[in-house]
Order: C-alpha cells, then sequence, then structure tokens
C-alpha cells in the first residue's frame, strides 16, 4: 500500500513539476502568460513547484525503505524519472500539443521502460 501511495503522490507532483517548468513557455495560449517577462516566469514556476514539493517530500518518505516503504533510492530514482517522463509526453502532445510523438521518442521511452526492469530486478 505504501508503494502505491508513494507512486500517486509522485504522480500528482510531477503534473505540478511539469506545469512548474514548461507551462510558462506557454504565453502565446494563454492570456494570463502573455507579455510576462523572466521575473514573473520565476516567481509563478516556484509558486507551482510549492505544490510539487507538498506530493513529492512525503511521496519520497512513505516509499523509502528506511521510512517503512518498499523502494530504496535508486528504485524512488528510476520511478521519478519514468512518472516525469510520462506526464510530460502527456502535457507535450495533448495538452500543451507543441510536439508529435516522434519514434525516437518512444524507443527512448522503451529504454527508460527497460532500466526499470533492471533496476528492480532481483539478480
Amino acid at each position: 500500500m505504501k508503494g502505491i501511495s508513494s507512486v500517486l503522490l509522485l504522480i500528482v507532483s510531477n503534473v505540478f513539476m511539469t506545469l512548474a517548468w514548461y507551462l510558462h513557455l506557454q504565453g502565446k495560449k494563454y492570456e494570463f502568460l502573455q507579455n510576462k517577462g523572466v521575473i514573473f516566469a520565476i516567481v509563478f514556476s516556484w509558486g507551482l513547484a510549492f505544490f510539487e514539493y507538498l506530493f513529492q517530500v512525503p511521496a519520497n518518505r512513505i516509499g523509502y525503505i528506511d521510512h517503512g516503504g518498499p523502494f530504496n533510492l535508486f528504485q524512488l530514482k528510476i520511478i521519478q524519472e519514468v512518472i516525469t517522463l510520462t506526464i510530460f509526453i502527456i502535457f507535450s502532445v495533448y495538452i500543451f500539443k507543441t510536439d508529435k510523438l516522434q519514434w525516437n521518442y518512444v524507443v527512448g521511452f522503451v529504454f527508460m521502460m527497460l532500466a526499470v526492469f533492471f533496476i528492480f530486478k532481483k539478480w
């Protein structure tokens, strides 16, 4: 149960992270972002990042083996990276609509999934 809770919190965290990192680049699409300078982008992004950390820190604490969770640091990191990439793809293709999902991106994602396999495999 702690593993599922950790992953779900990481998903929510990554939604905020993706918005914090990339939403300010979508100024032409959203009126409240138009004609804003870099200082606005920084403050806006930090405001969103606050919510990212509200979910990310508990996710890692719940999921970490020394706090009763099922994951070690390497496992937490690879879970984080795959979730980050998945959320980014969803936002980039379906919400921001800035890029197409090309074959080489898919191949890269498959390699990330292979990394998950190797990280979690008990040898």
